[in-house]
């Protein structure tokens, strides 16, 4: 009888943590609105269009997301570091940006299975004077870099003896920097340096061909969101499945094809 009544508390248990989990999702349900904390940093994973348009290869996905979940979306904008405190203030369901899922990001949010990879990369001016990463060592060196993003962290263990400059906002502050000459070199994600570059002549800078490391990209909830944590990873399986994950990847962050549309 004991074991009975035990099974039974379990399964009941068990049904309020059911019912308490499908919250989130059932309260963007009765909304018909998603609303996903983004950057608008520039290419390739979320920026304006040239017709104002919000798009990038974060936004389509967070749109496909909608699309699936049969509701219509909002974009919340954010400085970078002013993501996951959007999310976390309930602000946002979701957020979709370039960000890696860190062990110290993860204390405060939940992340999704990566998604991609990527890593930092250090950037100069073509024409100036640094030309490879072991230049940007040396003593005195201005280091532009993300606050809060996992470059600045990483600048800072690369060139123990440079000033490190942490800018607020995104990543096009970097190449602005360089370019002007209040910093000598830049740290920041291959990927957004790529795409963020391509607002610039051709041949404006120098991104040099090794990484500082090696990071996967990842979106992100709160804790207090199972349900959606978990219909987000169904998703991102999904479309690595039938194809949509990969033609978003090849057309925003692979190639520069995106240009002659935005």
């Amino acid at each position: 009888m004991k074991t009975a009544r035990l099974f039974i508390a379990g399964l009941a248990l068990a049904g309020l943590t059911t019912a308490a989990s499908a919250g989130t999702l059932d309260e963007i349900t009765k909304r018909g609105e998603l609303r996903v904390a983004v950057q608008t940093q520039g290419p390739p994973f979320s920026l304006v269009g040239a017709n104002g348009e919000r798009t990038g290869s974060s936004v389509e996905l967070a749109e496909l997301m909608a699309k699936e979940m049969g509701v219509k979306i909002t974009f919340l904008d954010f400085d970078w570091d002013g993501l996951i405190p959007a999310l976390l203030s309930g602000k946002a369901d979701l957020l979709v940006a370039d960000m890696t899922p860190t062990l110290a990001r993860g204390m405060k949010v939940a992340f999704t299975t990566p998604y991609m990879y990527t890593g930092s990369t250090v950037f100069t001016k073509a024409d100036g004077k640094f030309k490879t990463t072991e230049d940007c060592k040396a003593k005195g060196t201005k280091i532009a870099v993300l606050l809060g993003a996992t470059g600045e962290k990483e600048a800072k263990a690369a060139f123990p003896d440079a000033d490190i400059k942490s800018y607020k906002g995104g990543g096009p502050l970097l190449l602005d920097a360089v370019n002007n000459g209040q910093a000598d070199c830049g740290v920041n994600d291959v990927s957004a340096v790529k795409g963020q570059s391509t607002a610039y002549p051709a041949g404006s800078f120098t991104i040099m061909p090794e990484l500082l490391s090696k990071e996967p990209l990842a979106f992100a909830t709160r804790y207090d969101e199972p349900d959606l944590l978990v219909w987000m990873n169904l998703f991102l399986n999904q479309v690595t499945i039938d194809g949509r994950l990969q033609k978003n990847l090849d057309y925003w962050v692979n190639s520069d094809a995106w240009k002659k549309d935005h």
